[in-house]
């Protein structure tokens, strides 16, 4: 028998349960007159790993900005360990525990390694030791690489550095926009292998990938995304095992 898919609505409604990470609830958002997010409401609790799937222009990317502040939505709200940030800034939202991997990982090619961690520091100031050896601790190759210039880099090694100075920022939880993108296909298995490690380290995460078994592979839970709204949502299992499912959303 197959799982029976989750009707699209908050995680776990009726149960008592910590405080979300992050809550998106009810939210609609424009670009100019086209309606991009259509009633979206998700969550991540603390500890959590969560993969947001779906096809190109279903609102992935738009639900990531729309959770860091990039983008502000027309109603719905946005809130980050129960406080609502949805007037709040994003570097309000990075201050309150957020941080961001983004597609592409755009490092900053001409500067260093060490250059590029230290970025990430910047709303607390001066990195410490101990934030310097957490990266150093989950990539020994980063701390190799760090007199070397970012742009010089393997793409695996390039993403190594983007989680690692998303990682400066102390994130409680930590967004990946396609962390799969522009990676031959031996690297994309090393990629998750380093969502895996942060995860096991104690982050939070939520992860917009369109490689729906890569992602559910090693998620809690996964929403589906389509044309805007969310249309599936449930454990990483029951999405996984759900033939129906696969072929109408995830594909073979």
């Amino acid at each position: 028998m197959t799982a029976t898919p989750t009707p699209a609505g908050p995680a776990g409604a009726g149960a008592a349960s910590p405080t979300p990470l992050l809550r998106l609830d009810n939210v609609d958002t424009f670009y100019g007159p086209i309606h991009i997010l259509q009633g979206v409401t998700l969550e991540v609790m603390p500890g959590e790993l969560v993969s947001l799937l779906g096809g190109n222009a279903s609102g992935k990317s738009t639900t990531l900005k729309t959770a860091l502040g990039l983008v502000r939505p027309r109603t719905g709200t946005v809130s980050i360990a129960g406080e609502d940030v949805t007037t709040r800034t994003t570097s309000y939202r990075i201050a309150k525990g957020l941080a961001i991997v983004p597609e592409n990982r755009r490092l900053f090619a001409p500067m260093t390694v060490l250059e590029n961690l230290e970025m990430g520091a910047y709303l607390h100031g001066s990195p410490t030791k101990e934030d310097f050896e957490r990266v150093y601790t989950l990539f020994p190759r980063v701390y190799e690489r760090r007199s070397q210039l970012a742009g010089t880099l393997s793409g695996g090694e390039q993403q190594m550095v983007a989680v690692g100075r998303a990682l400066m920022c102390r994130p409680r939880l930590l967004l990946m926009d396609e962390p799969s993108m522009g990676l031959a296909p031996i690297l994309v298995e090393k990629s998750f292998e380093i969502i895996q490690q942060v995860h096991e380290a104690g982050v939070a995460m939520l992860i917009v990938e369109q490689n729906a078994n890569m992602a559910l592979s090693i998620a809690d839970r996964g929403y589906v995304l389509s044309t805007g709204r969310i249309v599936l949502q449930g454990t990483a299992a029951m999405l996984l095992a759900d033939d129906d499912l696969k072929k109408a959303y995830l594909g073979r």
